[in-house]
């Protein structure tokens, strides 16, 4: 069966419902989790053309980046634990939240991504786009969807 969730999250209150909900699962299969946050890069239009100035922008940003997943996966972790399952972190910075949800898992040898959706339906769907859909779309593993 499935022994080893990939579940990413952000620190928002979506995101502790995946926290929750891939606990309650891990339990129930014996399985063991991979936390993971997906920081963005540093979009370059955000810094200077000053070589100073523009080193400083990707330093702060990575500090701030940094601190945000550590937070976000001790907090997980501490869960994870409390609650008896395994529970190691994970964490990039790039691009593409989907792609790097899809590649990582395969990188941590995981066997299921547990993802949670907002639910908007087809128009904010549309309007907002969905990494849930785009994950299923792309994924080689099964992914587990909680609403």
């Amino acid at each position: 069966m499935y022994q080893h969730l990939f579940v990413p999250v952000d620190g928002s209150e979506l995101s502790q419902r995946a926290i929750e909900g891939s606990i309650a699962l891990a339990r129930q299969l014996g399985a063991r989790i991979t936390g993971f946050v997906v920081e963005p890069e540093l979009v370059l239009s955000e810094t200077s053309h000053n070589a100073q100035v523009f080193a400083r922008h990707v330093q702060q940003h990575e500090e701030r980046t940094e601190a945000h997943a550590a937070k976000v996966l001790a907090q997980f972790e501490q869960q994870a634990v409390a609650a008896g399952v395994a529970f190691q972190g994970a964490h990039v910075t790039r691009s593409g939240v989907d792609g790097a949800i899809v590649d990582e898992a395969a990188k941590a040898g995981c066997d299921m991504i547990v993802m949670v959706t907002h639910g908007r339906g087809p128009v904010g769907e549309f309007l907002f786009g969905s990494h849930t859909r785009k994950v299923i779309a792309h994924s080689q593993l099964p992914v587990f969807v909680l609403h």
